[in-house]
């Protein structure tokens, strides 16, 4: 296809209602990330790391344009690091970067023949590879002064890892929506935090970024990362608000609910009972062993109660009829209580104990 008519393409679908809705979406999502946490201040200046994935593109194409129309002001640069992998297109993110008028630095650093030295044939090398650029990207934001790194973590991600480390690490965590480095010289932030990835391949697609796959590790098969997207994207299929609540549940953390015992001091639990004598809401108590019972001091004979004290004594509220399609549901419902009164039967509804 030839570049002029890939570009009227691209040009036409970006001016759909489908990509502007989906635009005002992530927008919407990518703000309340920044919001929520506190991730971009007035006079910020964000290193945003470029991979030539979906991801980064997709974040760094949010940001500049909550940049044209937010109220503070901060400054974008975009970092990649050419980790010289064989066959990586060396002109592909430089070209797209100065069509667009972004600044932006490309750091070249062959990383790949160390991962390639240090991790033994057949395991992965994720795990090798992003330390080493962790570390070179880390670097280079101390020495030209950004003060935030945005990474292009989505929600899916942060779900995922959240199951890895489940799954195979023992611990319950995941990757924060903004973080600070173990050394505290850089602040990490994911913008994309609320974003869930089918939203950002459709947004790709219709913008046509020049996405760059990555052949140092996708190549490898059985990776436990690509397992668990695989049972997400399962259970999004099957179960569309599941992922959601899962999301949800990572923000709503209940530590006296868990049993992490340096996070709550569970040792340290103690009662503290008022006066007030709870009986139980039944009809019967059968004791046993009652010689026993009495030895260490407990009843041998409960009292019991058959409702709770508070609606004993109160008679259902009569409600006016104010409506006429309500009339003939009401008679029947006197005409019902009317019956159990000339029975004898109790009115009363035995409640549950709330404290159970």
């Amino acid at each position: 296809m030839k570049k002029g008519s890939s570009a009227t393409k691209t040009k036409a679908a970006t001016e759909s209602e489908q990509f502007r809705k989906l635009q005002k979406k992530l927008r919407r999502q990518v703000s309340w990330a920044i919001r929520d946490f506190n991730m971009i201040e007035d006079g910020d200046v964000i290193m945003v790391c470029v991979s030539g994935g979906k991801d980064s593109y997709t974040l760094l194409d949010i940001l500049l344009l909550l940049k044209r129309i937010a109220p503070i002001s901060f400054d974008i640069v975009a970092v990649n690091l050419d980790q010289k992998q064989p066959g990586y297109p060396e002109d592909i993110l430089p070209d797209y970067l100065n069509e667009q008028g972004i600044a932006h630095y490309i750091l070249e650093k062959d990383t790949y023949s160390i991962v390639k030295s240090v991790v033994p044939e057949g395991k992965t090398y994720c795990s090798a590879c992003s330390r080493l650029r962790r570390g070179s990207l880390y670097g280079f934001a101390k020495q030209i002064g950004a003060t935030k790194i945005a990474l292009g973590h989505h929600r899916d991600d942060m779900l995922a890892t959240f199951f890895l480390n489940l799954f195979h690490g023992g611990a319950l965590k995941s990757m924060p929506p903004k973080l600070l480095s173990d050394d505290k010289q850089n602040l990490l932030i994911r913008p994309l935090a609320y974003v869930e990835e089918k939203d950002i391949i459709e947004y790709a697609r219709l913008k046509a970024f020049p996405i760059i796959p990555c052949n140092l590790c996708g190549s490898q098969t059985n990776l436990q990362r690509a397992i668990i997207n695989d049972m997400l994207r399962e259970w999004d299929d099957a179960h569309p608000q599941r992922l959601a609540s899962i999301f949800k549940a990572m923000q709503n953390v209940a530590p006296s609910q868990l049993a992490d015992r340096e996070l709550f001091d569970f040792e340290k639990l103690s009662l503290d009972r008022d006066g007030q004598e709870r009986l139980f809401e039944g009809d019967n108590i059968q004791a046993g062993q009652t010689d026993s019972l009495a030895e260490i001091g407990l009843p041998v004979s409960p009292e019991t109660q058959r409702f709770n004290p508070k609606f004993a004594d109160k008679q259902p509220k009569q409600v006016s009829n104010k409506a006429s399609n309500q009339a003939l549901n009401r008679k029947s419902n006197q005409a019902s209580n009317k019956t159990m009164e000339d029975d004898g039967s109790a009115q009363k509804i035995p409640t549950i104990n709330p404290v159970i």
